[in-house]
């Protein structure tokens, strides 16, 4: 239905990009037009083209293109083309040809026309003109505000209010869904939905400015436009088809009062594209929030951030382009400024914000390399490091440290790992992304509260603009997520619009048929959601539900059908005659000539395919223009007839004035004619001052009945504009009640259905009330013989505790036990410290006193294994500190006997001496095979000892019968250590605290080993150093044995304490149960 172009004025200088003008569409009617020559065919280049049929021949069609091209075809490829009064249609259902060359047609016909807003039946296509037009100026916004669809022009704004209204009329909340490619518009129809819901619902509520707190804050609509700038600004992107893609989805809640008011708002945001913050294609760049820093048009953040304003000096954002022509970032960096003053951030916020954005561009530029010889990362440089640490507020040591040598969890403990350069760069990567991500949804937060004004709500209409469908060269798992949300966005638009379709066809009893639409991409989105053998896989797509129904189209389109086409048959239906709509309607239809398959009834309707509404409408055109034809001759030739009757009656009122003028020239000089001439006027004189006193009367009654009237009116009027405004009242309040009413109704429904669910689940309670009672009185008996054993195994539990407090004091003793021994290693390494001091000055006698040396080292090496395995035992053993001390007594003793036979010894030593240089040149020849027995000497000291002194000559002899007994003594010894050491490996296993005193005894073990090497130069007293290890080995190995007996039995103890301790937490396990 047309709007004059009067109408038209409402919308400014929007009119001519929204609709054309009453000329245009006057010349496209009035186009010479075939309908059966005139087609569209397909062609190569063009994809379809307007022609002419020139002939047709064996399925085969002839067509002379426009462009003078003459094209043979088959006749499935060409289209019959709908009339010229069609051309720019607004709403493309009601074409009379419905396919894809017609839909193309008429689209860029109007997009040539800058009209980018076109209606599809229920949908509205939008045409992204890559240019600014003036179709959303606020003079429009008012243009649209209360139209309906079909009083006004395509525009976003016309969805925007029918929503509005629907939510206000139906009580319920809406949803308006923004889909396309990317670059096909959806941010910028996203914003002036919002745009428009911010004017039309103004609450006019100001926020007061809050100076002390250094906010600036604007009004609720002012905040809720304010948003999508700084969104755009840290969410946005360049890409290959779009300059300004949003890289994130966003579903915004605008919510609403009762009276249609803004209420507040929220936002959802999903899938932001983390990867770009560290990648960008060729064509492409990262956010815009970074190039608008350094556009400079704020040169203090230059500062503050410890930037420059060339991009290319960072390299997260300088992979691709770092310009785009259709961007000012100077301006845009002021509005994304001005929006976070706006949406109330405090200054220390938005410091914050710039500061984390600069630290991301600096992680770009760290740098590491790796260490000579290690596959270790070390820092190349920190002033990087130091502007990004001091930018986050972290120490620059500590972060490069993180980075290089993070802590990883293992277990229950914090492990330090090392990582190469590969790793650590791949680190930053995910701590630059990590911070972004964080950030812009922190910022999400922040804004959603602050549009939280806790204003009532009643309802919400909801706006989806989510990152478009794009193939890049390189894709990234986001954006296989957003392409996989767009498909799946297109399957559920299918189901739902198609299934209302099918619903309003069963409803009036329509039988139609489906054609599959959507399977191409429900086989490609089934097999990402189905689950995968690969676990990690199927978490990916762990949040979408399973693959939905097929979703089938019906090629039928609805109509609603009047009286309108009474007009092709009249007389097929009487008149005067009620006759039921429905077979009227049968009647009519039947007698048209047309084919009788292309529509069917229902029970209310009438549903006619695709282009046979179109085609009743130029027969219903053709039948007008008939009956306006005849219509129009009838008309003519009433009026000729008319003026006909009038020339008529105009020739004999002529004849008739010409008889009296000659009449009156016959008798005006008659003498009695001139008399009466005279005579006449002075009648009238007389008569004339008789009215003119009456007139007078009548005036002055006149006058009089007018005042009294005017009084009376005013009098009615004053009383009209009061029960006028009583009736208004009275509506209000009639309104108003009808509105509660309305609501206390669907109250009591809705308690009524509460009361009847609270009434079966106290039914229901009771039922389990009275098991559970039955349930309790079990309980409590088998209570009560829980209590009783808890009572026994409280008073088992007490003495056990008892014993391990004696356990604890044995421990106590034997702590001061470990210091003694302690003191006495620690007096021999002394001793030691003393001997290396006098190696330096006896180098000479190397050669002759080699085998004392070897004995030296093996029996150091002998007391190191002894001093280790007795640091261990000091630990575990649990028993008496008397009995210890009475053992040390007799070690005492021992060692008083020992220093005696050392005595001997040493006398006996002296003897051997001068055999000893005797045989030196033997010696010399033994060198060698000493050398090769000196590993084995090192664990069996004694022994090798002997096998030495046999060899060197036949003085040594006499001491073999001691050596042997040392010899057996010592194996003995080296049996009873190594059953030692199995046992208090099993016990080490018991106690963290052990295993820590173990290290630290590793440590001086270490020491000791250096030492001992340093030990091979003595020369001179190694005999008498040998024979005093001796005697300290032989005293060490008394205590040995003592100490492995007691630990004997302190483990036999606690292995029984365990068992018991093990028993009764087991029965007190059993009696929880």
């Amino acid at each position: 239905m047309s709007t004059p172009d009067a109408d038209m004025a409402a919308f400014g200088e929007a009119a001519p990009y929204l609709r054309k003008s009453e000329k245009e569409r006057i010349e496209a009617q009035n186009k010479p037009f075939d309908a059966k020559t005139s087609v569209f065919v397909v062609h190569a280049k063009e994809s379809y083209v307007k022609g002419k049929i020139e002939s047709k021949d064996a399925g085969k069609v002839t067509v002379k293109t426009e462009g003078g091209e003459t094209l043979t075809v088959k006749e499935d490829q060409i289209f019959s083309m709908n009339p010229p009064k069609y051309d720019k249609i607004e709403d493309m259902a009601m074409m009379t040809h419905l396919h894809e060359p017609a839909v193309l047609y008429n689209l860029k016909e109007r997009y040539a026309a800058w009209m980018i807003y076109t209606y599809s039946g229920l949908f509205c296509v939008t045409v992204n003109p890559y240019k600014w037009l003036p179709v959303y100026n606020p003079e429009v916004v008012l243009a649209y505000r209360g139209k309906k669809r079909q009083e006004a022009p395509p525009h976003i704004f016309s969805i925007s209010d029918n929503a509005y209204q629907f939510m206000l009329t139906d009580r319920e909340n809406q949803s308006i869904l923004i889909t396309g490619e990317s670059g096909a518009g959806k941010t910028v129809n996203t914003k002036r939905v919002i745009q428009y819901f911010a004017t039309i619902a103004a609450s006019g509520d100001k926020k007061k400015e809050e100076q002390s707190s250094g906010k600036m804050q604007g009004t609720l609509e002012d905040q809720i436009i304010s948003a999508n700038p700084l969104l755009e600004a840290f969410g946005n992107a360049k890409t290959v088809r779009n300059d300004n893609s949003s890289r994130f989805g966003k579903f915004i809640r605008i919510h609403f009062g009762a009276t249609g008011k803004l209420a507040s708002a929220d936002i959802e945001t999903y899938l932001l594209e983390k990867s770009r913050v560290t990648f960008q294609l060729k064509a492409e760049r990262s956010y815009h929030i970074f190039y608008q820093i350094m556009s400079n048009k704020k040169p203090e953040l230059i500062d503050m951030l410890l930037i420059t304003t060339n991009p290319y000096d960072f390299h997260y954002v300088s992979q691709g382009e770092v310009t785009v022509p259709s961007i000012d970032d100077q301006e845009e960096l002021m509005a994304t400024d001005s929006a976070i003053d706006i949406l109330g951030f405090t200054a220390d916020e938005k410091t914050a914000i710039y500061k984390l954005t600069g630290a991301v561009m600096h992680y770009g530029n760290l740098k590491f390399k790796q260490k000579q010889r290690e596959e270790q990362a070390e820092p190349d440089g920190t002033e990087v490091a130091d502007k990004a640490a001091y930018l986050m507020g972290l120490n620059s040591a500590e972060f490069l440290k993180a980075l290089c040598y993070p802590r990883v969890k293992v277990g229950n403990e914090y492990v330090t790992k090392g990582q190469n350069v590969t790793q650590v760069n791949n680190s930053v990567g995910a701590l630059a992304k990590a911070v972004f991500e964080k950030m812009f949804l922190w910022m999400v937060v922040r804004i959603n509260q602050q549009l939280d004004t806790k204003q009532p709500r009643q309802y919400f209409i909801g706006v989806l603009d989510i990152a478009g469908f794009e193939i890049f060269d390189f894709n990234s798992f986001e954006q296989l997520c957003i392409n996989f949300t767009n498909e799946k966005l297109q399957q559920f638009f299918n189901h739902h619009m198609f299934v209302l379709e099918q619903e309003e066809y069963k409803k009036e009893g329509i039988e139609w048929e489906f054609i599959d639409f959507g399977m191409d991409l429900a086989a490609c989105i089934e097999l990402i959601e189905k689950k995968s053998s690969v676990k990690t896989l199927a978490l990916l797509f762990a949040n979408y539900g399973g693959a939905d129904a097929v979703v089938s189209m019906i090629v039928i389109s609805s109509y609603f059908v009047s009286c309108r086409y009474r007009v092709l048959n009249a007389s097929a239906i009487p008149e005067g005659q009620f006759m039921d709509n429905k077979k009227a309607s049968e009647k009519l239809l039947g007698s048209i000539d047309v084919d009788h398959t292309q529509y069917k009834f229902g029970h209310t309707k009438v549903f006619f395919k695709a282009g046979l509404l179109g085609l009743l409408e130029e027969m219903r055109d053709d039948k007008l223009a008939e009956i306006i034809t005849r219509t129009q001759a009838r008309c003519r030739g009433f009026l000729m007839r008319v003026e006909y009757k009038k020339m008529v009656e105009r020739r004999e009122s002529i004849f008739c004035i010409q008889y009296n003028v000659r009449s009156f020239m016959n008798v005006k000089h008659w003498p009695w004619m001139k008399l009466f001439f005279k005579i006449k006027p002075l009648l009238k004189s007389a008569e004339s001052e008789k009215e003119m006193a009456s007139m007078k009367e009548e005036f002055e009654k006149t006058k009089e009945e007018l005042a009294k009237s005017e009084a009376k009116r005013k009098e009615l009027e004053e009383k009209m504009v009061a029960l006028v405004q009583e009736k208004n009242d009275l509506q209000l309040q009639v309104q108003a009640l009808e509105a509660k009413i309305k609501e206390l109704t669907e109250r009591a429904e809705d308690e009524e259905e509460i009361n009847a669910e609270l009434t079966a689940k106290k039914r229901k309670l009771e039922d389990e009330c009275s098991e559970l009672k039955k349930d309790i009185d079990d309980l409590e008996l088998t209570l009560a013989k829980v209590e009783k054993e808890k009572h026994a195994t409280e008073n088992k539990v007490k003495n056990l505790t008892e014993e391990m407090a004696a356990l604890d004091e044995t421990i106590a003793k034997l702590t001061k036990e470990k210091k003694a021994l302690q003191e006495a290693h620690q007096q021999t390494l002394d001793d030691l410290q003393v001997e290396e001091d006098k190696v330096n000055t006896l180098t000479k006698a190397k050669t002759k006193l080699e085998q004392q040396v070897d004995d030296l080292e093996g029996s150091l090496e002998q007391e190191k294994k002894l001093r280790m395995d007795l640091e261990r035992a000091k630990r575990k053993l649990e028993g008496d500190l008397k009995l210890a001390q009475d053992s040390i007594m007799d070690l005492e003793n021992d060692k008083q006997q020992l220093d005696e036979k050392l005595k001997k010894k040493d006398f006996e030593i002296s003897q051997i001496q001068s055999k000893i240089e005797d045989e030196q040149a033997l010696g010399m020849q033994f060198q060698k095979k000493i050398k090769e027995l000196q590993a084995s000497l090192c664990s069996f000291p004694c022994l090798a000892q002997a096998q030495l002194r046999q060899e060197e000559g036949t003085g040594v002899r006499e001491l073999e019968g001691e050596v042997d007994a040392e010899q057996k003594r010592s194996a003995e010894a080296v049996k009873g250590v190594r059953k030692y050491e199995r046992r208090v490996k099993e016990l080490t296993y018991q106690s963290e605290e052990d295993r820590k005193n173990v290290l630290r005894l590793q440590d001086l073990v270490d020491k000791l080993q250096m030492k001992v090497k340093s030990y091979k130069r003595q020369a001179e007293e190694a005999e008498e150093l040998s024979n005093v290890n001796l005697s300290k080995f032989r005293k060490i190995q008394h205590e040995l044995e003592e100490a492995e007996e007691r630990a004997d039995i302190a483990e036999s103890q606690v292995n029984k304490l365990r068992v018991k301790s093990r028993d009764i937490h087991g029965k007190k396990i059993e009696e929880e149960e």
